[in-house]
């Protein structure tokens, strides 16, 4: 959405980098921002219908990969940056 797009061009400096993702269990990713700070964002609330629902396989699920801006799997699912900084714990 657009006001995902804009909070997300604000959030840019803080977001991961290359390595600083890590699939955990129980759906969770440990994440690392460029600022230093860790955090841990529970994926179980986006997995649901046909198109998140294929993260469910734990496998799929672990194969997350970043892109520098947000986080995505390789079908194209993906979490805007802002939700990934903010509603992580």
């Amino acid at each position: 959405t657009i006001a995902c797009l804009s909070r997300s061009l604000q959030m840019d400096k803080n977001m991961t980098d290359g390595n600083k993702i890590i699939p955990e269990n129980n759906y969770v990713l440990l994440l690392e921002f460029n600022n230093g700070e860790k955090k841990q964002f529970d994926v179980k609330p986006y997995i649901k219908g046909s198109w998140f629902g294929k993260l469910k396989d734990a496998s799929y699920f672990r194969s997350v990969k970043t892109n520098g801006f947000n986080i995505e799997w390789p079908d194209g699912q993906d979490i805007c940056p802002d939700d990934l900084y903010f509603n992580a714990y």
